[in-house]
């Protein structure tokens, strides 16, 4: 079933929008299954998880972090993602470039940005994130690239919300990006899209979306 999931997603994905395939809470036998059907990109919320899975799986699979990232887990991290699309403060953000310059590597991440209605949730308002990039404080990094953004949208059965959620995270994207003066590079990557609203989400720009439960079931806790 896993595989034929997969299988189906891919077939339904445009061209040029990613699948990472949401592996948090589901065993390391779920994972290879997924993988032998050609999956290459997955996601885990949570650090210890991710090292406890990552020996047991082939070394080409790209870890994607998705998860609320303590600071005082980032070292433990580095060098083992792909992507940590989860950024989310900007003390975060240096503690990430302090210890990918300690390790030696250079960490890809994501602006992950709060526009959803529920409080919980964690990101930067599209304000303070442009007032990050108006600072130029990424000129600041020296062993981080950012990438691009990350949102998730409201919890709710009102996709108009949803669609407008997505709207203004892509937008403000669209706004960063389009800012010759910052001299961005590689600034080219929106994940928004889970497994209920991911079609929203690619009609609204994503290029990279985030499904669990459809491909995996429910999760075993």
């Amino acid at each position: 079933m896993i595989a034929e999931e997969i299988r189906r997603l891919h077939e339904e994905l445009p061209e040029g929008v990613r699948l990472v395939a949401v592996s948090k809470f589901h065993p390391v036998e779920a994972i290879k299954e997924a993988y032998d059907a050609g999956q290459r990109l997955f996601g885990e919320s949570r650090v210890q998880e991710l090292l406890e899975k990552e020996p047991q799986l082939p070394a080409d699979i790209e870890w994607h972090f998705i998860g609320h990232l303590q600071t005082n887990k980032v070292r433990s991290l580095m060098g083992k993602t792909a992507l940590i699309e989860s950024v989310d403060t900007e003390k975060l953000l240096k503690v990430i470039d302090d210890e990918s310059r300690r390790a030696g590597v250079t960490t890809r991440v994501l602006m992950q940005i709060h526009v959803a209605r529920e409080e919980t949730k964690f990101g930067f308002t599209p304000v303070e994130l442009f007032e990050f990039f108006r600072d130029r404080k990424f000129e600041l990094l020296t062993n981080t690239h950012i990438c691009g953004v990350m949102g998730m949208a409201t919890n709710t059965d009102d996709m108009d919300r949803v669609r407008a959620d997505f709207h203004l995270i892509y937008d403000v994207y669209d706004t960063i990006r389009a800012n010759k003066e910052l001299g961005l590079r590689g600034f080219d990557t929106v994940s928004m899209g889970m497994s209920g609203d991911w079609k929203i989400a690619v009609e609204e720009g994503s290029n990279l979306v985030r499904v669990g439960t459809r491909i995996f079931g429910n999760r075993e806790y």
